[in-house]
């Protein structure tokens, strides 16, 4: 089943900030959904999809975004930190998957790493994003493009990956 992806690359470029926050909403309400659901194969459903959207954005983010930024800021201390902060959530990531959602520690285990993405994000889209955008080094458009398709291509590897 193919499903369409919203965010497709279009003629039109996408900011690459602009792209982020489109990733943090969505999360956020993923985790919104959980929050709400008590079907264990619903939990079970959304905490993969949570799981897959963080891997694909921590990846394109630490790939694309971070270098660049770190490079046009001349960074020591915003992308640094956001690096261990991804490490953090890999980690909480690789716990949850490879869990069940009756298990005890599953629902305590999506809601820290909840309100680990929301202190990520909070960071990121007041400090870091407001710099990127003040630098002139910085050519958003082109990297928001660069970004959209290493997201697709993740994705689309993702997929083909839970589909074999």
């Amino acid at each position: 089943m193919e499903r369409k992806n919203s965010t497709r690359t279009t003629n039109t470029k996408v900011d690459a900030t602009a792209l982020l926050r489109a990733d943090h909403k969505l999360v956020s309400e993923l985790f919104e959904q959980y929050e709400k659901s008590r079907s264990p194969d619903k939990k079970k459903g959304l905490v993969a999809q949570i799981c897959m959207e963080l891997t694909v954005h921590a990846q394109i983010e630490e790939e694309i975004f971070y270098p660049a930024v770190k490079a046009a800021l001349n960074d020591a201390e915003l992308v640094p930190e956001a690096r261990v902060e991804h490490e953090t959530l890999k980690t909480l990531i690789a716990q949850i998957e490879g869990a069940e959602p009756d298990g005890e520690d599953y629902d305590a285990r999506v809601k820290v790493l909840s309100e680990y993405v929301k202190h990520h994000v909070k960071e990121e889209q007041s400090e870091m994003f407001p710099k990127a955008k003040a630098s002139s080094k910085l050519d958003l458009k082109a990297l928001g493009q660069q970004m959209q398709e290493r997201k697709e291509a993740l994705k689309a590897e993702t997929s083909a990956r839970l589909d074999a």
